[in-house]
This record gives C-alpha cells, structure tokens and sequence, in this order.
C-alpha cells in the first residue's frame, strides 16, 4: 500500500491543500478529522474522487488502516481553538502522535510529524535554527499547544530509536492562503476579516512583533519534499518563510490591498507570545532542495479574493471583530 497515504487532520487549512497535492499526484488518499477544527466544507470538492477516502475519527482513538505514509497533522493549531481545550489539544498531540507511530511502525510506514514553530516559545535566539531548544513556559495558557508539540517531537525521537519507527519532523512557521478559517483568531485572516467588514484591525501588543508568513502551497511542497527525502534525513527541520514583516507591516498591507479605510487600533499583548519569529531554512534548502516562492502580496490577494468570495456567498463568514 506504498501509494495509499493518510492525511490525519485532513479536513483542515494545511491538511486539505495537502490531500489535493496528493491527490494530483496520483495518490491514494484517506483523510481522517473528527472535525473539532476541521470543517467538510474543505474537502467537499474532493468527496468525489475515486483515490480519496475521509473517515471520520480522533488519533486520540487510534485507527488501523494499511498505508505507506501518514502526514499527522491532526491538532488545532490556532490560540483560540487550543485554548478552548487545552486538555485534549495536549492528548491530541501527544497521545495522537503515539498512536500515529504505532500505526507507522506496524505498517511499516513512513510518518511526518508536522510540529511548529512553536516550540521555541519567546524565543532567545534570532532566527531560530532547528539547533535551538527553545524558550517556552511550561504553565502558561498556551504551553498545552506548545508542550504538547514538543512532547510529540520527544515520542517520534524515541519511537525510533527503540523500533526503527521511519519519522520524519518539521517545524511549520506562520502560514496563511485560501481555506483559512474566518474566526481562527490567526493574524492573516483577522486582519483581512476585519478589513473586508470595514471593522478596526487589532494589534495585539505595539505591533513591532515579527512573524514570517509562509503561503500554504509553499509549505505543502516542502512537506512533500521531506516525506520523499532520503530515510535517514529526519528533522527537525524548519519549514517556513525567512522574509521577516512586523504586525503593523502586515496590518498596513492588508489594508492596502483590500482597499480599506480601516483604522488601527492596539490592544493589550496576549501572554508568552513570541516577540519574534523567523526561520532558519538553510537545512530545508541543503537536504530537501526546498525554499519558499511566494510573494507576501502575491498570497495575500489569493488569499483576500477567497476571503471575498466567501464574504459574498455568506458561507461561515458571520463572526464579529475578531
């Protein structure tokens, strides 16, 4: 079953630009989501494909299904959603991934862990290389995400140290592009939701945080290009956009490409957010050929038309300020 691939997480924003890559390819695909996050309006158009199988499920649960790699992005991965609950954001990270490895490890396959920047918490180090163990509060309201990522990372390294388990890690750093979610609460979509409805963007905190933001179809080639890689290339390793933007860079920029008249307005910094957040690819680049190529304004009109198109169809665009 080399061809049959599981996409867990599947239905969500990375998880179904990654089945329709896969799809493309010619691959066997089976999506499994409980949904919890992830929404079946983005994997509709997918349904009627022959190669493509969604099951509904939780890798807290575990499933069995003969596959020849599995892509474990099942975890909600904005603040909002995990801090709804953090408990089972922790067992789904981490029980999810142990589950995830025992499948891999009986069916003899290939596993990529997606992890996230987010393990270098606030972090010390400016940009942060994979070499980097990182700056992240264990207590705090967003360590149930952060912790629970790392401990997934710890289980991939150990499961294959003690059963040759084939893994493969990556770093996802802030990515954004069409079937984002309108309320995830994610910087790209608050902003062009706030901007297209004529509402105040809101900057948490001054504004002179830094973020690198990846375009989603940047980050499905390099999360293919790192499942294909040679086995004994594991990880981590960093997958994001190294072209680094304030908030208030970005802020002004969406509303120049909305052509809004907006204001800005500030609000109080969440705690243990990052100051600033910029990848380190030279391991992307030197193992896996990989480095992004779209443009910010370029993803951002994508993605600000898709937001216009749902804006105008009335579909799951009904929240307030966000």
């Amino acid at each position: 079953m080399a061809d049959r691939v599981l996409v867990t997480g599947g239905a969500g924003f990375v998880g179904s630009h990654l089945c329709r890559r896969l799809l493309r390819e010619g691959r066997e695909v089976v999506c499994l989501d409980d949904l919890s996050t992830g929404s079946e309006a983005n994997i509709a158009g997918l349904r009627k494909e022959p190669k493509f199988t969604f099951v509904k499920g939780d890798v807290v649960e575990g499933v069995d299904l003969e596959v020849g790699q599995i892509y474990n992005l099942a975890c909600p991965a904005s603040p909002p959603a995990y801090q709804a609950d953090p408990i089972r954001t922790f067992r789904t990270s981490v029980w999810g991934a142990f589950n995830m490895l025992e499948l891999a490890a009986r069916k003899g396959a290939t596993i990529l862990q997606a992890s996230t920047s987010e393990v270098y918490g606030d972090p010390l180090v400016h940009p942060q290389t994979e070499a980097y163990w990182g700056n992240v509060n264990p207590i705090g309201l967003r360590s149930c995400y952060d912790e629970g990522k790392r401990g997934a990372e710890t289980l991939c390294f150990d499961h294959w140290r003690a059963h040759s388990t084939k893994i493969k890690v990556i770093r996802i750093f802030n990515t954004y592009g069409p079937s984002m979610d309108p309320e995830d609460g994610r910087v790209v979509s608050n902003f062009i939701v706030q901007a297209l409805k004529g509402r105040p963007l809101t900057i948490y905190g001054d504004g002179s945080q830094t973020r690198s933001f990846c375009y989603v179809d940047d980050l499905v080639e390099g999360m293919t290009k790192m499942m294909n890689s040679e086995e004994g290339i594991r990880g981590p390793i960093n997958l994001g956009n190294p072209r680094e933007f304030t908030i208030v860079e970005l802020a002004e920029k969406v509303r120049d490409l909305t052509s809004s008249d907006s204001e800005i307005v500030f609000r109080p910094l969440p705690s243990d957010d990052p100051k600033l957040r910029k990848p380190d690819i030279s391991l992307a680049v030197r193992h896996l050929g990989w480095e992004p190529k779209v443009e910010l304004e370029e993803g951002l009109l994508s993605t600000i038309a898709y937001f216009r198109a749902i804006h105008r169809d009335g579909s799951h665009f009904t929240g307030g300020t966000i």
